[in-house]
This record gives C-alpha cells, sequence and structure tokens, in this order.
C-alpha cells in the first residue's frame, strides 16, 4: 500500500500537577472524566480532523518546559495546555511559551476566575495564544477544534 502524500500534523497535549487524579480529586469542580478518557476522546476527534495527539503528563515543572521546547522542535502544529497549578506560579513555563512559534492554547477543566483569588492570574495565559476554561473535558476538545482551523 502506498504511503499517503500528506503528513499528519501532530498536536502536543500537556497536562501538569494531579491531573493524573482527574476522576477522583474534586469531582464536582473538574469532572468524573479521567486523563484516559479525555485522551481517548481527543483521539477520536483527532482523527476526524486528520491530526495525531500526543497526550502527556506530568508533575515536574521541568518536563513542561522540555515539552513545550520538543513541541517546536518536532514541528508541532500546536500545544494544548493544562498546566495545573503551574498556570498561575511558573514564570519558566510562561518563558518557555514565548520560546518557541508553536502556538499554545491554555486549557482548564474549571473557570479559574470563578475559584480562589490565586487562581485569577495566569501566567500561562499571558503568554499562550489563546485560553478555554470552564467546559470541563469539553475545554480539550474545543482547544482542538481551535487547532484545527489554523
Amino acid at each position: 500500500m502506498p504511503l499517503p502524500d500528506t503528513v499528519t500534523a501532530t498536536v502536543f497535549v500537556l497536562n501538569g500537577p494531579n491531573l493524573n487524579l482527574l476522576g477522583t480529586r474534586e469531582p464536582e469542580i473538574y469532572g468524573d472524566e479521567t486523563l484516559d478518557d479525555i485522551a481517548g476522546m481527543l483521539e477520536d476527534r483527532a482523527r476526524e480532523l486528520d491530526l495525531e495527539i500526543d497526550m502527556r503528563q506530568s508533575n515536574h515543572e521541568g518536563h513542561l518546559v522540555d515539552w513545550i521546547q520538543e513541541a517546536q522542535a518536532r514541528g508541532a502544529k500546536a500545544v494544548i495546555l493544562n498546566a495545573g497549578a503551574f498556570t498561575h506560579t511558573s514564570v519558566a513555563v510562561h518563558d518557555a511559551i514565548k520560546g518557541v512559534k508553536t502556538p499554545v492554547i491554555e486549557v482548564h477543566l474549571s473557570n479559574p476566575h470563578t475559584r480562589e483569588l490565586f487562581r485569577h492570574v495566569s501566567l500561562v495565559g499571558q503568554a499562550a495564544k489563546g485560553t478555554i476554561a470552564g467546559f470541563g473535558a469539553l475545554s480539550y476538545l474545543l482547544a482542538l477544534e481551535a487547532v484545527a482551523r489554523f
């Protein structure tokens, strides 16, 4: 069978601290879907959009920085990033986003502006192309739809 003429574009989906606990961690805020559920949902939609998902999660800030840089080095179409608590604290993640040309879309399951005051400032959002928040797992799908339209 001949290879297709086009190469499927890759979208990195990066997840920060505690997102490995989705489905059990404060479901009244973050919902019942696990990170694996979200990955499956994204992979299904990505196939329809002729995109490929590279989904990762880490509780370590440096991994997110490395992966943002890797996304550019590998020619990724975009990064969808839920930086978790690093959203509000990480100058390193902010600087990594500013340091690459690969567009980054910040996502959040909940709406940080309706929560504790410290969550109202997003260092990630200040560097990202855009932010989608407050729609639960759908936030990831909405970000993927935006990437498909770049």
